[in-house]
């Protein structure tokens, strides 16, 4: 599925982390999926959020830099080589990969891969639909509370 992810643009200095989450903690948003990944004197922290259009004001407001990107979040089997699955469909359609991050969930139900890509609906079209969720609003799975 198509997931909506906010990029929190952060200086690299102690504590500067710490003031997103305490946006998000004292409104009751709950964190998803993040990557955090620093450039010299800034760094972007990546983030998949349960109410995205909600945080990005919340953000903005509290005056931080915030850009939102459209990624793919797929649900993946936690087996050796899922991955490798999907990334070699999207090279052979001369997709590029351009960041990835991802957490298993659990053994049973599977792991959690956030991948931007240069052609977006290109890459959503080559996927198999099966693994791509339908619904990007609140989709609950088999883990209790769980949704992009």
């Amino acid at each position: 599925m198509i997931v909506r992810q906010l990029s929190v643009i952060l200086e690299n200095r102690p504590g500067a982390i710490t003031e997103v989450l305490a946006v998000l903690k004292e409104n009751g948003i709950n964190l998803r999926a993040s990557a955090l990944a620093e450039s010299g004197e800034f760094g972007i922290f990546r983030i998949v959020v349960n109410d995205s259009e909600k945080v990005e004001h919340l953000l903005l407001n509290s005056n931080f830099t915030v850009r939102v990107t459209q990624v793919l979040g797929l649900t993946l089997d936690d087996d050796a080589g899922s991955l490798y699955q999907n990334m070699l469909k999207l090279t052979d359609a001369g997709i590029n990969v351009e960041y990835t991050y991802g957490f298993a969930a659990s053994t049973d139900i599977g792991a959690r891969v956030i991948i931007k890509v240069d052609n977006l609906q290109l890459a959503v079209r080559i996927l198999d639909e099966q693994q791509l969720q339908t619904n990007p609003k609140h989709e609950e799975d088999e883990i209790p509370g769980f949704y992009w």
